[in-house]
């Protein structure tokens, strides 16, 4: 994660909305758009935090276009781990 201030720490509730509304959202938009479509309100600043954390531990990837994906898929790792998949 990027070593800046942070003013205002998120809590576990804002990190599920922002990971709610990125599932909804994702490939459709952008950061700013995506703080936008947000159920409630929070600092931009808290947003980019979570977004940070989220690239971070490989559940969402920011495109050439700055779209945000959603990557995170817990039931195919399940899947893929259950046929033995070999991680190099």
């Amino acid at each position: 994660m990027k070593q800046t201030s942070i003013l205002h720490s998120p809590t576990l509730e804002s990190v599920l909305m922002v990971e709610r509304t990125i599932k909804k959202y994702s490939q459709e938009c952008g950061k700013y758009q995506l703080w936008k479509k947000l159920p409630k309100k929070m600092m931009y600043q808290t947003f980019q935090v979570i977004l940070d954390y989220l690239e971070e531990s490989g559940k969402i990837m920011i495109d050439k276009d700055r779209c945000i994906i959603w990557t995170y898929n817990p039931v195919r790792i399940k899947k893929l781990i259950s046929e033995e998949l070999v991680v190099r």
